[in-house]
Parts: structure tokens; C-alpha cells; sequence
């Protein structure tokens, strides 16, 4: 939509650029799928989320982990349990995504659905 009075340009670049940090921040095919079974299932440990994530490989896994981290997505607490555990969980912050990915979800199944010939 071009920029008009009711949105100047300044309004728009700003959009913009907040669009660009949100893709940025929530980019790589899994850090969705971390926080969807996060939402899902709650607090994990890091081999629940690798088996929830499938396919996922424990390095790949690790580096989603501290960007979402980074990120103030998720917190992680190392359990003082023998062998030491670590488990992670959502922030109250990473709550406002999860609009985002519910709508990605639908968004998914329809998408199957049609390719698949199965809707109209």
C-alpha cells in the first residue's frame, strides 16, 4: 500500500524496518518450530525438543537455542540433577508471537490442502 497521508512515509519505513527485524529475529527453518512446541508442550529439555523438532540436529538445535535466547525469546535454566539437565522455556515476550505462528499454521494446512486437491 503506497504511503498516504493517513501513513506518511516515515510511519512506513518504520513498519518497514520493524518487518525486517521480526523476520530477521524469527529467521531458519526451525526457531517456529522450537516455539511452537514450546507453546505446545511447555518447559522442555533439550533432548525433548530434539525430538519434537524432527529432524532437527543437536548442533543446529543448540545454535536456534541461543539466538532465541538471545533474543529474550526463551529462557534456560541448568537443573542441578544428576546428569546436570538443562530445559528451556518460553518468555512472557515470545507470547506475542504466538498469533503470528497460529496464523502460520492455518495458513500451512490450507496450503496442503489445496496442493493437494482436497479444497476448493
Amino acid at each position: 500500500m503506497p504511503a498516504t497521508c493517513e501513513q506518511p512515509l516515515t510511519l512506513h519505513k518504520e513498519k518497514v524496518l520493524a518487518l525486517k527485524d521480526a523476520i530477521e529475529l524469527l529467521s531458519g527453518k526451525w526457531k517456529f518450530c522450537i516455539l511452537l512446541n514450546l507453546y505446545n508442550y511447555g518447559t522442555l529439555r533439550f533432548k525433548d525438543l530434539q525430538e519434537t523438532s524432527v529432524g532437527i540436529t543437536p548442533k543446529v538445535l543448540s545454535k536456534e537455542l541461543q539466538e532465541l535466547e538471545e533474543n529474550q525469546l526463551i529462557t534456560r535454566t541448568v537443573n542441578n540433577t544428576k546428569p546436570v539437565t538443562v530445559s528451556y522455556a518460553l518468555t512472557p515476550h515470545a507470547t506475542e508471537i504466538q498469533p503470528v505462528i497460529n496464523a502460520l499454521v492455518e495458513f500451512g494446512l490450507k496450503h496442503r490442502m489445496k496442493i493437494k486437491g482436497t479444497s476448493s
